[in-house]
């Protein structure tokens, strides 16, 4: 039996697909071993948002082959799609697919001999924009990664996955709950969605179906799953009524991730966002307001060209005023293809740099005082199936992640637990399963 490992660099979507991708070998009759565990092809799923991710593939593929000399190395992913032929220039790899292809990864590979210069299959990003392909992860038995959504119609200035991913397409509300309810039988207790741009799921053939509170409405009726969380969705695609349910639902956990890229009204202008700050601020009140534990975690870009102290100071004390629970910074790098590049002002490496680090301790003392505002609380945990130094973690609804003395009878459990201390160090322990200390 030959043996397939894989790699996969990103987003949860990127690990939904290649999970997927995974159940193809497995179908064809391969065995998916570790990645160290010199596998006879190595599959590594790229990404292309920062310019770290693209040098990351060329570390992977090194790595591979030295577990494996002669393994068939083939990527697929964004990367593998924006730059096929910068990819086939890498010393090792032997295929490279493109968005259309991946999923049909097992027909390329007909032998597993090496040649001289890698094979490329790759079409125009235009052949995948009506053509939307189910993906999601398994393996973790506590949470699913659902893909309902791909590609995006959004045009801001930073960003290449419209070029990587092809336009907005989605799933039709059946086929995605169909599949949480098989998700549901497989034991799995929690379901994250995702999606490119998650919050306009319904396109199909270019044209609106549906809308994504619609989806949501349908999968709080799926027997079995005890949570659904949402990836991620843009701000202005975030309606009342979605927060509303959210609310009162019988799965939707209280945790959002809303992007926001800049605190600036500016340098959202400059980004093509297609919301100001102010409305930002009317969703994260509108949240509080009827969830008042709520989990809130933005995405935030420092860096962009044009963006002055001024314009990064204006971002600081938005978001320090702004009553949210953690951040993602991203330094803004430069991408091939977008306007952003070519845009003046271009802020120095060690201002980025600075800037990132500013927003990093911003986020460490968000997420410290949100954490410390559950201490006090009874909270229902799911536990993983981890175990470090005898402990285990899990979440709460709203995302508070809690440590607890390993006990394998909990695994993909669900256990009413109370916040009881948040250390200093972030270190905790555990006298018993009610008293579990926030990590």
């Amino acid at each position: 039996m030959k043996k397939v490992a894989f790699y996969t660099l990103g987003c949860k979507l990127n690990f939904s697909e290649t999970s997927t991708i995974g159940r193809l070998f497995t179908d064809a009759g391969y065995a998916v071993v570790e990645f160290t565990d010199g596998a006879d092809v190595y599959v590594i799923n790229t990404c292309s948002v920062t310019e770290h991710a693209d040098k990351k593939c060329r570390k992977v593929v090194k790595e591979a082959l030295k577990y494996s000399p002669n393994a068939y190395v083939t990527i697929v992913g964004c990367y593998a799609q924006l730059k096929p032929t910068e990819i086939a220039e890498i010393e090792g790899v032997d295929m490279v697919l493109g968005a259309a292809e991946k999923f049909r990864i097992v027909e390329f590979i007909s032998d597993l001999t090496k040649n001289p210069k890698a094979v490329v299959h790759q079409q125009n990003i235009e052949k995948v924009n009506h053509n939307f392909i189910a993906a999601y992860s398994i393996g973790d038995r506590t949470r699913t990664f659902l893909k309902v959504q791909d590609g995006c119609d959004y045009p801001c200035t930073y960003c290449t996955i419209p070029l990587a991913r092809g336009g907005s397409r989605s799933d039709t509300i059946e086929n995605v709950v169909n599949r949480a309810t098989q998700i549901a039988a497989s034991g799995v207790k929690e379901i994250v969605l995702t999606g490119v741009n998650l919050g306009d799921f319904g396109i199909r053939e270019g044209q609106r179906e549906d809308k994504f509170f619609d989806l949501v409405k349908a999968l709080d009726e799926v027997e079995g799953i005890e949570r659904i969380r949402i990836s991620s969705i843009e701000p202005n695609l975030l309606s009342n009524e979605i927060i509303e349910f959210v609310a009162t639902s019988k799965r939707f956990v209280p945790h959002f991730h809303i992007p926001l890229q800049s605190g600036s009204n500016k340098i959202l202008g400059l980004m093509k966002r297609r919301y100001q700050r102010e409305l930002y601020t009317e969703r994260v009140a509108k949240i509080k307001a009827v969830m008042p534990n709520c989990c809130i975690g933005v995405d935030v870009i420092v860096g962009f060209p044009g963006e002055t102290h001024d314009d990064f100071l204006d971002t600081y004390q938005f978001l320090n005023e702004l009553e949210i629970s953690y951040l993602h910074v991203f330094t803004y790098s430069e991408r091939e293809q977008t306007e952003a590049a070519i845009m003046k002002g271009k802020v120095t490496g060690s201002t980025r740099f600075d800037r990132n680090k500013m927003l990093h301790i911003l986020s460490d003392k968000k997420r410290r005082a949100f954490y410390q505002s559950q201490i006090g609380a009874t909270a229902q945990v799911l536990f993983e199936d981890d175990q470090k130094n005898g402990f285990m973690h899990g979440f709460t609804k709203n995302y508070v992640k809690v440590k607890a003395k390993y006990d394998p009878v909990m695994v993909n459990e669900l256990k009413n637990v109370k916040l009881v201390e948040l250390l200093a160090d972030g270190e905790v322990e555990v006298a018993e399963i009610q008293e579990v200390l926030v990590h």
